[in-house]
């Protein structure tokens, strides 16, 4: 039997996300309804320009003072979609302490301070669920923490940044290059005026912080993800990667060490074969894939932001968190109990692409050789090509280690027949 006394959810934000919400909320409000077991009621939309018209929203719901809004005592869930760290943290605590879960979007503040507000929600026995802070419509975070809760996740790998695939694909697909196709992205919307959070990386780790967390029940926070944008990426990388079969993605990868002892997270562009499924993500799409012990290989796929597919993930959380409230119930809250250290990026072990500019003469390969072989770095494969006394010379290693990597490379630049370093990528999904 449905209860006709109607469960009340406060929106803070309303923008391309809150919008959205609130809209879905209206046009579908007799499913919702059906699905929770009562009504949800927009009690409250907390806006910075209340002078702005929001179509389908009532001019009476809207106020600027966020603060009083959770703190009504009678709002069952609290919808928080405006970003940043402040006045979010604060607002979200309020929240808990006046009587409301909360859902939320914001990965930026949960990858800083998941686990003071994941103990502010047991405090007051309150759910906080954020399934649209990474990937969008993609449900991902409910199968990590419930799905394959008997699982034993070892690898979560995935494109989890829209605007960055964006680009890269359209550097893969036309030879254009970085700042061409940053321009296309930014005229059809897929790039912020400013887009450092994307292609700087920020906004990729602080998703890869979160679903570290939540894979290997461990605290991961956002200082703990090595982070390497893909603003150097060039032209000449993407012909390199096609030479080996292989395009370039900027990865989210999260691993726990082969000897369970430890975990890494880490972002930074990567070749990956062609025959890899995320090899075939296109535009501004996220996939994610997953890695564990008794389910195998998943890959979870789909539009990674926008309003729609954002509040998407919003609304399922809503309806999931409503029907706790109404059991008298609270969902699954964080796990951290495994504990696992976060080993720092010199220790993490991958395939590495290395292109140098040398000297075109004699000895120039064995000089080269002598120093991978004296920091251990294995050699798989090696092209060389050269004119007029200048060549470049492409190295493939085998498995070697970030630090060993990194002293071989000090090595390089020192030797008289190297010119210079033309780059150096990770290649990953092997």
């Amino acid at each position: 039997m449905m209860r006709t006394r109607p469960l009340k959810v406060a929106l803070l934000g309303c923008g391309v996300v809150g919008s959205e919400v609130a809209r879905i909320m209206t046009t579908h409000a007799d499913d919702l309804a059906q699905r929770i077991g009562a009504p949800v009621e927009l009690a409250g939309v907390a806006v910075r320009r209340p002078s702005k018209v929001r179509d389908g929203i009532d001019p009476a719901l809207v106020t600027t003072d966020a603060t009083a809004l959770v703190k009504r005592g009678d709002i069952d869930v609290v919808v928080e979609v405006i970003g940043g760290i402040e006045p979010a943290r604060t607002l979200i605590t309020t929240a808990f302490a006046h009587g409301a879960s909360v859902v939320s979007a914001n990965k930026a503040l949960l990858a800083q301070d998941g686990a003071a507000l994941h103990a502010a929600a047991d405090e007051h026995g309150k759910d906080l669920y954020y399934e649209a802070a990474v990937a969008g419509a993609i449900p991902l975070i409910r199968p990590l923490r419930e799905s394959l809760a008997g699982d034993k996740i070892n690898r979560v790998m995935g494109i989890v940044n829209g605007t960055t695939n964006f680009i890269l694909d359209k550097m893969d697909s036309t030879g254009a290059g970085y700042q061409e196709a940053l321009d296309e992205a930014t005229a059809l919307g897929y790039a912020e005026a400013d887009p450092t959070a994307d292609v700087e990386a920020f906004d990729a780790a602080a998703k890869a912080a979160i679903l570290a967390g939540i894979a290997f029940h461990t605290r991961v926070r956002l200082d703990d993800v090595y982070r390497e944008g893909m603003t150097e990426v060039t032209a000449a990388d993407f012909a390199s990667a096609k030479n080996m079969g292989c395009t370039i993605k900027l990865l989210a990868i999260c691993e726990r060490a082969a000897d369970g002892g430890s975990v890494t997270a880490r972002v930074h562009p990567a070749m990956i074969p062609l025959t890899h499924p995320l090899a075939s993500v296109r535009g501004a799409y996220n996939a994610v894939f997953v890695e564990s012990d008794a389910a195998g290989q998943l890959m979870f796929y789909g539009p990674g932001a926008g309003g729609a597919p954002t509040a998407s993930a919003v609304l399922g959380d809503l309806v999931a968190v409503c029907r706790n409230r109404l059991s008298g119930a609270t969902g699954p809250g964080e796990s951290a109990y495994a504990a696992l250290p976060v080993s720092p990026m010199g220790d993490v072990v991958t395939r590495y692409h290395i292109s140098l500019d040398v000297a075109d003469k004699p000895g120039v390969l064995a000089q080269v050789a002598t120093v991978f072989a004296e920091h251990g770095v294995s050699i798989d494969t090696v092209r060389q090509q050269g004119k007029d006394g200048e060549a470049s010379l492409v190295v493939v290693t085998h498995r070697a280690s970030d630090a060993s990597l990194s002293g071989t490379v000090e090595a390089l630049r020192k030797l008289d027949t190297v010119r210079g370093v033309a780059s150096i990528m990770r290649v990953e999904g092997e």
